[in-house]
C-alpha cells in the first residue's frame, strides 16, 4: 500500500436510488470502507460480529443500534456495538466512513 492523501468525500460518487461501497483497506484486523447513500437509502437492520466506528463524512442520516434511533450529520461519529442491531437510513445524501475492528 502506498502513502497518498485523498478527500474521503471524493473516494465515492452517488448513484441514483443507490447505495455504493468503496473498501479502502482490508487487512486481518479489520476494514475501512467509504460508502455514499442516495436520499430514502439505506441498509436495513442487521448485526456484525465486530465493533464498528461510523464517521459521516457529508449529509445526514438516521443511524438505529438496539432500537435506539440517532440523527447524525457531517463530522459526528457514532460506535455500533459487535452483535447490537442496526440500521442506517439516508435523510438526504450521505456518505460515512466505516471502520470495521475485528477482536481476536
Amino acid at each position: 500500500m502506498e502513502s497518498r492523501v485523498s478527500a474521503a468525500t471524493e473516494m465515492i460518487d452517488y448513484q441514483e436510488g443507490s447505495v455504493v461501497s468503496r473498501e479502502v483497506i482490508k487487512k486481518e484486523a479489520g476494514t475501512v470502507t467509504i460508502f455514499a447513500f442516495d436520499k430514502g437509502q439505506g441498509l436495513s437492520e442487521h448485526t456484525a460480529p465486530f465493533d464498528a466506528f461510523v464517521h459521516v463524512l457529508e449529509g445526514e442520516a438516521e443511524i438505529t443500534v438496539a432500537g435506539e434511533r440517532s440523527s447524525v450529520k457531517s463530522g459526528d461519529i457514532m460506535i455500533m456495538p459487535a452483535g447490537k442491531p442496526h440500521s442506517v437510513h439516508a435523510a438526504r445524501r450521505f456518505k460515512m466512513m466505516l471502520v470495521m475492528i475485528r477482536s481476536v
